[in-house]
């Protein structure tokens, strides 16, 4: 996560910062690990779609409850990370922000591991069945832009939130003053309006664009699917209700709801999508319930209450949680193809699960180890300029004026 910057009390800063927001970063890899249920539940190979299926389990009253039960916990993994996101990025800023720098850290965030793994999947498998005109938009974190599937699901599949991310970048500088020069009051209103603008907008697509014949509210045409789900402008509402609720915390006006409470709501919410309408279980049901949980596992971090979330282990899985969330499309899709997609007895599918976890954590951790901190370490903050070398006759020995001794934060 971003490096909390001080402590907002109504209009003003004090001078001491909050509290680390590590149950934050242990509820990244919640979000991730949602993503990777979903994703070894589906009953295709998206990447092989005439290979056998990526759920392991042989029997099918079993593959299809597990498909059907996490069959909307990767939607709403993904709107856990984009809350999140507007949520941390708000709670960072100081002062000093600079906009400048911000972008910087946050291309050099996100644009090293994505494209590793782009490189990655041209060599495994796209490089020989895709043209440039689908691998250059998705190299380039556009291909989110485009409401033909083969484009924007292109390539390393989970990539396409990454474009969603690049558009929350470029224009928080532009949002984060404005928000954080509101009374709390208006703060709140600001919030109600971000979830009454996707209630909106989902509302808009599912009754304005023509459905399936029949098939209303059970399954979404190409289009539809495209403007409730990948597109990057429908998904600001998550993100600005992420920085609204950020300075609400901040400001101390955030309504106390225990830690478990809030997870209850989140557990009731993410039910409710399995028996909605789709359009509506993508992200609208669960946005309020993402949203107390967040805001109540900040609060409690900053009081020092305890939440079960900011174990050192829990948090070393956040920190590699972007990582893991990138894996997926070779470690899950690829693999399973590349071994013949076997389903086994439940007993031994289950232990195939576990391995297919077990190697998509080592991927993610070998992406956060050798990718995303060297390179944070290199390229997300200013080098300092060299000092002047000292006068011939200067009586004090010369000293290392270029090391850099700001420590990088790890969390996002």
């Amino acid at each position: 996560m971003a490096e909390p910057g001080q402590v907002r009390v109504g209009s003003q800063r004090t001078d001491a910062p909050p509290r680390q927001l590590n149950s934050l970063t242990g509820l990244r890899f919640f979000a991730a690990l949602m993503v990777f249920f979903f994703h070894t539940g589906l009953s295709i190979n998206p990447i092989m779609p005439t290979e056998p299926a990526i759920s392991p389990f042989a029997d099918e009253t079993v593959a299809q409850w597990y498909g059907w039960f996490f069959s909307n916990s990767g939607f709403v993994g993904v709107s856990i990370f984009f809350v999140l996101s507007g949520f941390v990025l708000a709670w960072s800023v100081g002062p000093d922000f600079s906009a400048r720098a911000f972008i910087r850290r946050r291309l050099v965030k996100i644009f090293p591991s994505h494209v590793a793994m782009w490189a990655l999947v041209m060599l495994l498998f796209a490089g020989g069945a895709v043209t440039w005109r689908v691998w250059l938009p998705n190299l380039l974190l556009l291909h989110s832009w485009f409401p033909d599937l083969q484009v924007s699901q292109s390539m390393n599949m989970p990539s396409w939130s990454l474009a969603c991310e690049l558009l929350f970048y470029l224009t928080f500088p532009f949002l984060v003053r404005p928000i954080a020069r509101m009374s709390a009051r208006t703060l709140w209103f600001g919030a109600a309006a971000m979830v009454a603008g996707l209630t909106l907008y989902q509302v808009l697509i599912a009754t304005v664009l023509p459905s399936p014949p029949g098939m209303e509210g059970v399954i979404l045409t190409n289009l539809q699917y495209w403007l409730s789900y990948l597109f990057p402008v429908g998904r600001m509402f998550e993100f600005l209700l992420g920085a609204f609720l950020a300075h609400i915390v901040l400001a101390g006006k955030w309504v106390r709801i225990p830690p478990l409470a809030a997870a209850a709501i989140m557990v009731l919410g993410y039910v409710a999508t399995l028996f909605a309408p789709v359009p509506y279980s993508i992200n609208l049901i669960t946005l309020v319930p993402i949203g107390v949980l967040v805001a109540s596992l900040a609060d409690a971090d900053m009081r020092g209450a305890r939440t079960g979330m900011r174990g050192s282990v829990l948090v070393w899985f956040g920190k590699v949680s972007f990582g893991f969330y990138m894996c997926q499309a070779v470690t899950v899709f690829w693999l399973r193809g590349v071994t013949g997609g076997a389903a086994f007895s439940t007993p031994v599918a289950v232990l195939a699960l576990l391995g297919l976890f077990a190697v998509t954590l080592l991927g993610g951790w070998c992406l956060y180890q050798f990718v995303e901190m060297p390179m944070m370490r290199r390229w997300s903050r200013k080098r300092p300029a060299p000092a002047a070398a000292p006068a011939p006759d200067a009586e004090s020995p010369q000293t290392d004026a270029s090391a850099d001794s700001a420590r990088l934060d790890e969390r996002n």
